[in-house]
């Protein structure tokens, strides 16, 4: 794998879209103070991924962007596409050339592409971990950082041998399955908790069930005994009401009889 092109516009000094070659083997920039050499480097490490501004020499991000002269207008967006040879296989994509394009815009939105695919920044990073061109590996070493890696504590070096041996990718994918172990085992602690307070009110619960279904099944009972009474109650009425019937029928016929006798 090597850097084949890079590809910027509107990144710092270029305003206009410059376009820089490389070949397999060594290439050197050269050029007069303030020609730009820096930024090529510049917009190599943004495109990567870094995400601290000093570290690209400025105080806030927006500083990328292209911020005018006596002749040009400030720009608003700035872009960097970063082209490379992948015919070994380093990066893992099924792709000969693998691009990436990072874009910012003065409205502080940024985009992020992989072979012109949309895609986040984090898949950029992971794309570039461990193969020696990360945001956090050495391949892009700037002026003073020799002696800062010769004077820097034991922990710092050994995360720079990490990132050269490959495994600081590892070390992280470790990490993260931890930190959700930990997550995992804390909602499992939370899940424990409810069925502990489930258990506490389940007792109680049956209780009141037992209650609910002998109160049902009394006032079922109940209900049967109402209807039972009720329908002898009627019956009762009803054959009361037979006799009545009865005496009338009676009562008329002896008063016809005495209005026959006394007609007669």
């Amino acid at each position: 794998m090597f850097l084949k092109q890079l590809d910027t516009v509107g990144f710092k000094s270029f305003a206009e879209r410059v376009t820089v070659d490389f070949v397999s083997g060594v290439t050197s920039v050269v050029g007069p103070n303030g020609s730009g050499k820096s930024n090529i480097t510049d917009a190599i490490r943004w495109v990567l991924g870094e995400q601290s501004a000093r570290s690209l020499r400025g105080t806030k991000m927006e500083d990328i962007i292209f911020a005018g002269s006596d002749s040009r207008n400030p720009l608003n967006m700035a872009e960097v596409t970063l082209t490379l040879d992948n015919k070994d296989q380093t990066l893992p994509l099924d792709y000969q050339e693998v691009s990436v394009t990072r874009r910012v815009y003065r409205t502080g939105e940024s985009e992020f592409y992989i072979n012109n695919q949309a895609c986040r920044l984090k898949d950029i990073v992971d794309l570039f971990m461990d193969s020696g061109l990360g945001r956090e590996a050495f391949s892009i070493i700037s002026q003073g950082k020799v002696e800062e890696i010769l004077s820097s504590k034991a922990e710092e070096r050994r995360s720079i041998f990490e990132e050269a041996a490959g495994v600081l990718k590892y070390k992280q994918r470790k990490k993260k399955a931890e930190y959700k172990l930990a997550e995992t085992q804390e909602n499992l602690n939370r899940v424990e908790d409810i069925i502990h307070e489930i258990d506490g009110q389940l007792e109680p619960l049956k209780e009141q069930a037992a209650v609910a279904r002998d109160y049902l099944e009394k006032k079922e009972d109940l209900k049967q005994v109402e209807v039972s009474l009720l329908v002898t109650q009627i019956e009762q009425l009803h054959g009361e009401w037979q006799q009545l019937l009865s005496d009338l029928d009676d009562v008329k016929k002896q008063e016809s009889e005495l209005h026959t006798k006394i007609e007669t």
